[in-house]
């Protein structure tokens, strides 16, 4: 009897393995959305589309943390870069008018 239990554990174990796979191999893979794609697998697994999807989902490749604000700091640094350069030219024109002799 005490042989069946350990059967039936070990048996429950590879079951629930099975079943969070999507989410196992998400996690192994580092990706961002981790907790979501668990969630979902957790709640539309145990239909065979959602597992498959899930599935899919875990072995994409991680997506892009957020490229609004990657577009919005690379616009910020381009236009620092061109008021930073525009402030250097007229400095020097008015150091360059200084050091001019007067007539």
């Amino acid at each position: 009897m005490g042989g069946n239990v350990a059967v039936q554990a070990i048996a429950a174990v590879f079951a629930l393995a099975l079943y969070f796979l999507p989410a196992i191999l998400a996690d192994r893979r580092k990706r961002h959305d981790m907790l979501t794609l668990a969630l979902f697998n957790a709640c539309l697994g145990w239909t065979v589309l959602g597992w498959l999807f899930a599935l899919y989902w875990a072995l994409q490749p991680n997506p892009p943390e957020n490229i609004a604000s990657d577009v919005v700091r690379t616009r910020k640094v381009v236009s620092m870069r061109a008021f930073s350069a525009a402030l250097m030219a007229r400095v020097q024109r008015r150091a360059a008018a200084r050091n001019r002799p007067e007539r």
